[in-house]
């Protein structure tokens, strides 16, 4: 290494942020400061150019295309396999019987209406009534 080469490593030639900061002008003129703001446009897409353009950039978002793909079909097929234990389980004997009991505490429960509409209906309708007995409740136990 030659003494030129020697003089760039020292720690003294490299400035300091600093140094840097207070040799910079306290006010840059808006021409000054757009056209800095334009190179700097300029140089960071250069960069992602060149980054984009690198062979490691595009093994990874081949991979990672890849594998979102394969993450959104094992969440469609784990959708269509719950939907479908959920219709097993719906169409079982067990909860139908449930599903019976139910219908028949709503009629206890609600009077003599006749059971209309799916369980979801069902429930709901059992739920507000439940939850307007308990309104009708607690505006007694307040008076």
């Amino acid at each position: 290494m030659d003494t030129s080469d020697q003089d760039l490593l020292k720690p003294e030639s490299v400035p300091e942020g600093e140094d840097v900061a207070a040799s910079i002008p306290e006010e840059l003129s808006e021409e000054e400061q757009e056209h800095l703001r334009k190179e700097l446009e300029k140089n960071i897409s250069k960069g992602l150019q060149d980054v984009a353009s690198t062979n490691v950039y595009k093994k990874t978002s081949e991979t990672l295309f890849q594998a979102g793909q394969k993450a959104s079909s094992a969440f469609s097929t784990v959708g269509s396999v719950i939907t479908s234990k959920l219709e097993d389980v719906k169409n079982s004997p067990t909860f139908k019987s449930f599903e019976e009991k139910v219908e028949t505490l709503k009629t206890k429960v609600g009077g003599s209406r006749p059971a209309t509409g799916d369980f979801g209906e069902v429930l709901n309708s059992t739920a507000n009534a439940s939850a307007t007995d308990s309104l009708t409740e607690n505006d007694l136990e307040t008076q």
